[in-house]
């Protein structure tokens, strides 16, 4: 075996599967993340490995074994919850969470197969941009709370939330990548290890911790309070006795954030948990007032988070570009319910001010539910929304231009790839293509992107080489 100093990483040009290895993203404490190339559809592609340090080493031929006999079990054990952690994001399909495509073993481990995020981590991306506005913070909170709320339903939990591990993608939207520490290890050295400091929550500090969504949001809020004053938190471990950071309420630029901004930052970085919003519900029920338009342009909806910070009483109400009639959104949120439970009418007023036509809320919407039978059917069940436009909306502004198609493919294209799709998924193949022409950032990742649509895995593949052959020759 190469000594536990030697470069653990696989080499460059190393053929792993299909996968060609570029080069070594990062190395963590439960293993190594790379850049590849699908040699099949000559995608990039990100690949996560299990090789906790702790535990195991790299052998010559590049399998991974256990350090010593002692160790046999406890890797086994990480081993089989990364395969769970796998299956488990794999199963997730929302646009601020890392995509996960495959899992597979290889070397005596296994590996986790993610989209490649062409962007900016968060801490490269603000440099040029200090300080942000308090709607760039928004509009970058938002989204990554709906993204951590998805994995908090299916009992996942991040446990490592800091401004590395959310990417800027080169439209703006942010990611949250890296899920290497979200239970990924043994319970000997999984909690105690899974420690950013600033970023980590006292809880996450010892084996009997308890950890739950609000330990995630502690992490959330340090990164909104780094975003907001310049400055990376105090060490949760030395807050406990004796508090010695400065409130995002004073440390905060008064002229340039909200005291309600400020303030549920402080509510999220509280030292003891109990102390803390305990689900995204409820911390962003809070930031949400501060996007909310007059009140004359919209009818209100109010939202009464429970006990937190004092928040300005200003109603949260739909944008004026997205004025749906309350029929429409009721009928909506109940199909939701049915896969979300009773957070769907939030969500749905959340997505609402994101969408100018209906059929992009229904697209949105869709990527919160989990399992792909039923988004299909949720998105077949509102197919016809793909020619409304929500009423009110005037002639002539951004929400006609939505229901173009992006312009980084021709008509013909998507055109093509509808009457693909529409082979096993049917008439909602439209939508599917339009939400993924908006993601893709090339043919051959369009297709991909919409292989995950079609369950069975042969037909699948044969999909994806069908249509790629087909655009070549066009």
């Amino acid at each position: 075996m190469l000594n536990a100093g030697a470069d653990i990483a696989l080499p460059q040009g190393y053929a792993l599967n299909e996968y060609r290895i570029e080069s070594t993203l990062g190395v963590g404490g439960f293993g190594l993340t790379y850049l590849a190339t699908d040699s099949n559809l000559n995608l990039k592609v990100a690949i996560k490995e299990f090789l906790p340090g702790e535990l195991a080493l790299r052998c010559e031929d590049q399998s991974v074994k256990p350090k010593s006999d002692s160790t046999v079990n406890t890797f086994k054990w990480g081993l089989s919850r990364f395969l769970d952690e796998s299956r488990t994001l794999a199963s997730f399909r929302h646009p601020n969470i890392v995509r996960v495509m495959r899992f597979f073993e290889a070397n005596q481990t296994a590996y986790m197969v993610m989209e490649f995020v062409a962007g900016q981590p968060l801490n490269e991306w603000i440099e040029a941009r200090r300080p942000p506005a308090e709607q760039a913070v928004l509009s970058i909170a938002g989204p990554l709370l709906d993204g951590l709320e998805a994995i908090h339903r299916a009992n996942y939990l991040h446990r490592d939330i800091k401004p590395n591990n959310i990417f800027i993608r080169e439209d703006g939207s942010p990611v949250l990548i890296d899920f290497g520490s979200a239970r990924g290890a043994s319970v000997d050295t999984g909690k105690t290890a899974i420690v950013t400091p600033g970023y980590a929550p006292f809880e996450q500090y010892h084996a009997q911790g308890n950890q739950g969504p609000w330990s995630d949001l502690y992490s959330f809020g340090a990164v909104l309070y780094w975003m907001v004053t310049g400055c990376k938190p105090v060490e949760s471990v030395a807050r406990v006795r004796k508090d010695g950071l400065p409130p995002a309420a004073e440390a905060g630029d008064r002229s340039r954030y909200s005291a309600e901004l400020l303030k549920a930052i402080d509510w999220a970085l509280a030292p003891l948990e109990e102390a803390r919003p305990q689900s995204v519900a409820e911390l962003r029920n809070v930031l949400r007032r501060l996007v909310a338009v007059p009140a004359s342009e919209q009818p209100t909806i109010l939202i009464e988070p429970r006990p937190g910070p004092e928040v300005s009483s200003r109603p949260t109400s739909l944008p004026a570009a997205a004025a749906y009639d309350r029929e429409t959104l009721k009928k909506i949120e109940t199909e939701l319910a049915a896969h979300i439970g009773p957070i769907a009418p939030m969500v749905v007023r959340s997505a609402a001010k994101k969408a100018f036509t209906l059929s992009r809320l229904i697209e949105l919407l869709a990527a919160e539910i989990a399992d792909d039978k039923a988004r299909t059917a949720f998105m077949r069940k509102f197919a016809a929304a793909e020619k409304s436009v929500p009423t009110g909306a005037p002639t002539g502004t951004p929400m006609a231009q939505a229901n173009s198609a992006p312009l980084r493919f021709d008509a013909a294209t998507l055109t093509a790839a509808e009457a693909a799709l529409a082979k096993y998924i049917g008439a909602v193949a439209r939508v599917v293509v339009r939400r993924a022409a908006g993601k893709a950032r090339d043919e051959s990742e369009l297709y991909l992107l919409l292989a995950d649509q079609i369950e069975d895995k042969e037909e699948r593949k044969a999909f994806v080489r069908r249509a790629l052959s087909a655009s070549r020759k066009a």
